[in-house]
């Protein structure tokens, strides 16, 4: 069994938006975060992320809890999968009850880094190969550039550092088939892959002895998916952040020598296309987006899909094409940084991009082709916010050398989205803002409740007595209490005098109304009501003074 003491160091270590945005893709919503809610169908965002509360909750189905359930919900582990999980993918060590099962993060990719590492300058034919393709010796220390030798040799080094072999093929280091085990890297350079949080996750290998496949991945593995991860992104992530921009290249070694010249914003996508998957993460830092891909079919064809994406999702950014053969890498070892600085300061933006790719594929000519050109066209416009359509409207019309009445563009928007799945308060009016308000008070605040208790009773909530009673008893993973805590029309009361002063002016208003009732009601005899009467009077007076009193 996992300690208590190590869930809640873990617990300490995650960031929720840094857990959710690494499955689905955040948009700044004030001081919260929104988004399509991934446990229900729907196209509006009723999904909110609270960095400051470090919970979620959907609004329209009612998901909601802290980062560690979001896990649980969104990979469908059980809670001991999903703190292993968590850990592993911070880097952290669990401690167990039992200290025969203790299973601190496994060295095992970490050791066979280094053995990579310690192989590559023994290897005349890798070394070359990088002397030649221009990378320094201090980049080569940098990303752990190493070599794997033959299958044998892998999986005796493995046994020699006492890892079980199931173990490296879990993380995909052995592969196993047909019975028999065997490396998966192969008389290749190898170029370690990391998390975000820098833990080694996977390799890329790239042939020198001539086998079929050039470059290779490691497979999909538990700590391992390459749609979610970008090539160097550790390397690169403070420099992001800081220019606001991100350079996303084809290869390893583009990213390398983009470094190794300056362009210390560069990452790769690890042998896909940019996917959906990938947006979190580009989307942390909120950068400008600068697509450096080759010229060739498959480079364009690349291109042109990821800023179909990009620019659908509101991405700013562009696209560089490098033509006649060249790509980053080589333009660094020609020496060309300054031409290449000029190139990434200009690129084609992404709307224009499309659509210039889009007619490219069509005889502009012939008049059937050009109006399946314009459908195309227009259908991908469709995807973009109604100012960018009508934008970009007149460049496709000018590309096709139309009038852009021809052109019939329809927002993808739809009229009633933003009535839609609103916060609890703007979904029903008869909500009351002021007992919400005591609600999140009490649940941001639990030493205030003794002070609530002694004057005021659930009872006296006309609307949320359930929720008052629930925040009473502590249990945040409620439903309506996250409803609440993320919803920012809600504020809470921050200190003792205020809540003193907004009670005083509640209770005041709630005795004179029981004072109103009673003298209208006929069924109370005369004795008893001039008792209650003068009870009421006496606890009004004494709040009018600025004292509260007890319920």
């Amino acid at each position: 069994m996992i300690t208590q003491d190590s869930i809640e160091a873990l617990k300490a270590r995650l960031d929720i938006v840094d857990v959710v945005g690494s499955y689905i893709e955040l948009k700044k919503a004030g001081a919260n975060f929104k988004a399509p809610c991934p446990f229900h169908d729907e196209k509006t965002g009723s999904f909110v992320v609270s960095p400051s509360k470090q919970i979620y909750h959907c609004f329209g189905c009612g998901a909601g809890g802290d980062s560690l359930r979001f896990v649980m919900e969104y990979e469908k582990l059980n809670y001991p999968e999903a703190l292993e999980k968590l850990a592993s993918s911070y880097n952290f060590s669990l401690s167990y009850t039992d200290n025969k099962n203790s299973k601190p993060r496994s060295q095992l990719m970490e050791k066979v880094n280094e053995w990579y590492q310690s192989l590559l300058d023994s290897n005349a034919t890798a070394t070359a190969y990088l002397k030649e393709r221009g990378v320094y010796g201090s980049s080569i220390e940098k990303f752990g550039i190493g070599y794997a030798p033959d299958s044998n040799a892998t999986i005796n080094f493995i046994k020699s550092q006492m890892f079980p072999l199931s173990e490296a093929v879990s993380l995909g280091v052995i592969g196993y088939d047909g019975g028999r085990n065997f490396a998966r890297f192969i008389e290749r350079i190898t170029f370690p892959i990391h998390s975000t949080n820098a833990s080694i996750v996977g390799f890329g290998g790239r042939t020198i002895t001539g086998h079929q496949a050039k470059y290779v991945n490691s497979p999909e593995t538990p700590i391992f998916n390459k749609s979610r991860l970008l090539y160097a992104y550790h390397h690169a992530r403070q420099d992001i952040y800081k220019q606001k921009e991100i350079i996303i290249t084809e290869g390893y070694l583009d990213v390398i020598m983009l470094h190794q010249a300056g362009f210390t914003n560069a990452v790769a996508t690890l042998g896909t296309a940019l996917t959906p998957e990938h947006l979190p993460l580009l989307r942390k830092g909120e950068p400008k987006v600068i697509m450096a891909y080759d010229g060739d079919a498959p480079g364009r064809a690349a291109a042109l899909k990821a800023a179909r994406l990009l620019s659908a999702s509101g991405f700013d950014g562009g696209v560089v094409i490098f033509d006649g053969g060249l790509d980053p890498a080589d333009m660094v070892k020609n020496g060309a940084v300054e031409e290449l600085s000029s190139i990434f300061r200009k690129p084609q933006v992404f709307i224009q991009f499309v659509i210039d790719e889009i007619l490219s594929l069509y005889n502009l000519n012939d008049p059937k082709a050009k109006e399946s050109a314009m459908n195309e066209a227009t259908a991908y416009l469709k995807n973009l916010s109604p100012l960018l359509q009508e934008e970009y409207k007149p460049y496709l019309a000018s590309r096709l050398g139309i009038s852009p009445s021809f052109l019939s563009v329809t927002n993808k928007t739809n009229a009633n989205a933003n009535n839609q799945n609103r916060p609890l308060t703007q979904k029903n009016l008869h909500k009351d803002m002021w007992e919400l308000s005591l609600v999140k008070t009490v649940l941001e605040h639990p030493n205030f409740i003794d002070q609530v208790l002694d004057v005021l009773d659930p009872s006296l909530l006309a609307f949320h007595s359930r929720e008052f009673s629930q925040a009473l008893h502590g249990q945040k993973d409620a439903p309506e209490l996250m409803a609440i805590l993320v919803d920012d029309s809600i504020n809470s009361l921050q200190d003792e005098e205020a809540l003193k002063q907004e009670l005083l002016i509640f209770l005041t208003k709630y005795y004179e109304k029981e004072l109103k009732k009673i003298n209208t009601q006929a069924t109370v005899s005369f004795e008893e009501k001039a008792f209650l009467i003068r009870k009421l009077r006496g606890k009004i007076a004494t709040l009018r003074k600025g004292e509260l009193v007890p319920f």
